[in-house]
């Protein structure tokens, strides 16, 4: 099966486009990215990846124009028969490699952690939903030594409504997206940086639609 996204995104001057298009081998998938710049000034290979999916097992991502290379494999273990999600993954051209973990409690509760080897950057997050529809999440990062946090409620089906605010930066956003997985969806933030003083908001939009072909 072949399915196609297109997604675009205004930011305030900048604007841009990416497309996707997917086969699904049932096993594994095989993903072509292009974004504006593959196009707009004749076919090219700027902005063009291609990547290899097992879900749940691997994911080699290869970045045409850089030639570099993305490796991340997952795994699931059991900690006192809870269910701990491990991800691995090294940017092979930035020399990085980090580890991903996410202990799942229960249905409402889950502790999740990011450990940047080349950094020593540890950043934690613990994530608890209410009711199936209030989203609350503090996050911590060590690096900068700062706590941020998260509400999300969801309003119907498909629409999600998100508040953060990031305590090293004094950001204050604000959010509202629409998932759809058979439509596609959208996604407008304002957001306002509190230690200025004008106070004015950055606004950004993004829409994403789906299609088979």
């Amino acid at each position: 099966m072949i399915s196609a996204s297109l997604r675009g995104r205004y930011d305030g001057d900048v604007s841009g486009a990416i497309g996707t298009v997917t086969v699904d081998g049932g096993v594994v998938k095989l993903k072509a990215n292009m974004t504006d710049a593959t196009f707009v000034n004749g076919p090219s290979l700027e902005g063009l990846s291609l990547s290899l999916e097992k879900p749940g097992s691997f994911l080699i991502d290869y970045d045409v124009p850089k030639k570099d290379v993305r490796f991340q494999f997952m795994n699931t273990v059991s900690v006192l028969e809870k269910p701990l999600n491990l991800t691995y993954t090294h940017w092979r051209g930035d020399n990085r490699t980090a580890l991903d973990g996410t202990l799942v409690i229960d249905s409402a509760n889950k502790f999740s952690a990011n450990y940047g080897f080349d950094s020593g950057n540890c950043k934690l997050k613990y994530s608890y939903v209410h009711r199936g529809l209030t989203t609350f999440e503090p996050s911590y990062d060590s690096a900068k030594n700062s706590w941020d946090v998260a509400v999300s409620q969801r309003v119907y089906e498909d629409d999600v409504v998100k508040a953060s605010y990031q305590s090293s930066s004094k950001i204050l956003g604000l959010e509202w997206s629409r998932n759809s997985s058979l439509s596609g969806g959208f996604k407008i933030s304002a957001s306002v940086n509190l230690a200025e003083d004008s106070k004015f908001p950055t606004l950004s939009a993004e829409s994403r639609l789906n299609f088979d072909m």
